[in-house]
């Protein structure tokens, strides 16, 4: 972990997304102010969770497959094995991993996120997405930013609304990485359950916790510029490389993958 991190204390009496996230998927360290907003939500926001998840892992193994062996992973979450560090150096064992989030549990579980292969490196940073600036200035300390880098923002940005601006967010960190990198997001919808949006928003209002789920067209413009692949911007259920993709599935979540050229 980056020296001099700190180590604030954890507001168990406010509900934080990545605890919500943790229960969904059935993890253990959450509270119960967490497990209320997720009991809540609609029974399908486990499945989604799941899903989404199942994108990651697909998505980090192939680009650490086609070469990408540095990973900027921002609103990393609670660690569920396998995390991405385990999926990317299970494949390229000298790869770069660098963590970011700012829920102070997180920042507690570090110890299990720096568990990677000797050859390869994982690092922590206790920051906010919504400071982009501060996270690249300290992942220049552990990445070399003159090869490819891959920026993960899972399950992260439909907690930013709109006045936060986090279109501006994802191009301050999009236009810093150098030619040949790539973006790895997914993103929060209702676009394929329309019947279960005002179900889900208020479970998360209830928590006093921002949720701004967005259509396909409000997710396009996070990859502006960009090159993305195939098979484009689509479901996290729909997104597959090296195989078919099963029987269609719904999913709460759009996916893609860009390349910067």
């Amino acid at each position: 972990m980056t020296a001099g991190t700190p180590r604030p204390d954890i507001d168990t009496s406010k509900p934080h997304p990545a605890r919500v996230y943790d229960w969904l998927l059935g993890g253990k360290d959450n509270y119960p102010v967490d497990q209320r907003v997720g009991e809540t939500l609609p029974a399908e926001a486990r499945g989604n969770a799941a899903r989404n998840r199942a994108f990651m892992h697909r998505a980090a193994a192939w680009l650490a497959k086609s070469g990408v062996d540095q990973f900027l992973d921002v609103g990393t979450g609670i660690p569920t094995e396998p995390n991405l560090h385990q999926i990317v150096q299970a494949i390229s064992p000298a790869a770069r991993i660098v963590y970011a989030d700012n829920d102070p549990i997180v920042l507690r579980h570090a110890e299990a996120l720096l568990t990677g292969t000797p050859e390869g490196v994982t690092d922590f940073l206790h920051a906010d997405v919504r400071q982009p600036a501060t996270i690249l200035e300290r992942a220049r300390e552990v990445m070399d930013f003159d090869r490819p880098i891959a920026l993960s923002l899972i399950a992260l940005l439909h907690f930013l609304p709109d006045d936060e601006d986090p279109y501006r967010v994802v191009s301050t960190l999009v236009d810093t990485l150098p030619r040949g990198s790539y973006l790895l997001l997914s993103h929060g919808t209702a676009d394929q359950h329309p019947e279960l949006k005002q179900e889900t928003e208020s479970a998360y209002k209830k928590g006093a916790i921002p949720l701004r789920m967005r259509t396909r067209s409000e997710v396009e413009p996070f990859f502006c510029g960009l090159e993305l692949v195939e098979p484009g911007l689509v479901f996290a259920t729909e997104w597959y490389q090296e195989e078919p993709a099963p029987v269609r599935e719904r999913s709460g979540f759009y996916a893609g993958v860009a390349r910067i050229p």
